[in-house]
């Protein structure tokens, strides 16, 4: 593994990612043809947490969160940090002091294929974070690692500068280059969603709305009055 940081590298626009965050995980998830979610493990520390933001990439080693320390100094306004590890870790490797930190230099959230700790200080601050688990055990911060390089979680590359989009459903990633299309693709979802949204309340069922009466057939599903 090459130990470097990489200094100051493209982002996507952070007002595209706030307006995408503002359609949620699903919607541009939906939008996207299905691609990008990093899985149901990621799971926001304090519900109701929300953010999007460009990629600072982090490389640690198991329990060892020196490269965050790293990293902190590489983030700006509208980032999202967002952290994997050279193996599987559930360890704390974020708390509150990060998140103080970051906050600072005007940073959205963070996303850790590991663990956070400090929960209950990080909803009162209302610093959104995702992880895999929530871990009080301590790290050391002993051994190098990488900033912004691509870094892998959930099965998904994220690459510094990609769109890193959070909410209660989970995270999502969004490539920079891919991120005008991404926009373009979840304003037309959105827009679908209300009509469909109305439409439901106004007494139209699924079965109608999405034209599935004639699948129902094709799959040989029959009606039967009870009893006859």
């Amino acid at each position: 593994m090459r130990t470097v940081v990489i200094t100051d590298p493209p982002r996507a626009d952070v007002a595209v990612a706030a307006d995408l965050a503002g359609h949620g995980v699903a919607t541009v998830h939906e939008a996207l043809g299905r691609v990008g979610y990093l899985g149901p493990e990621f799971r926001p520390a304090w519900a109701g947490a929300r953010t999007g933001g460009t990629a600072v990439t982090v490389l640690c080693w198991p329990g060892d969160n020196l490269m965050i320390h790293v990293a902190v100094e590489q983030c700006r306004p509208g980032d999202v940090l967002v952290v994997a590890t050279t193996s599987p870790s559930t360890d704390g490797l974020f708390g509150e002091l990060f998140a103080v930190s970051l906050r600072r230099r005007g940073v959205r959230g963070a996303v850790l294929a590991t663990g956070v700790r400090d929960v209950a200080a990080l909803r009162e601050m209302e610093f959104p974070v995702w992880s895999r688990a929530v871990s009080a055990q301590g790290t050391v911060k002993a051994t190098a690692g990488a900033v912004n390089v691509p870094i892998v979680l959930g099965g998904q590359t994220v690459h510094p500068g990609d769109v890193v989009l959070g909410d209660d459903d989970g995270v999502l990633v969004v490539p920079r280059l891919d991120v005008p299309r991404a926009l373009a693709a979840a304003r037309a979802r959105t827009e679908k969603e209300a009509a469909t949204r109305a439409a439901f309340a106004a007494g139209e069922v699924g079965l109608d709305r999405y034209g599935l009466r004639e699948r129902l057939a094709a799959l040989g599903i029959e009606y039967e009055r009870h009893g006859g």
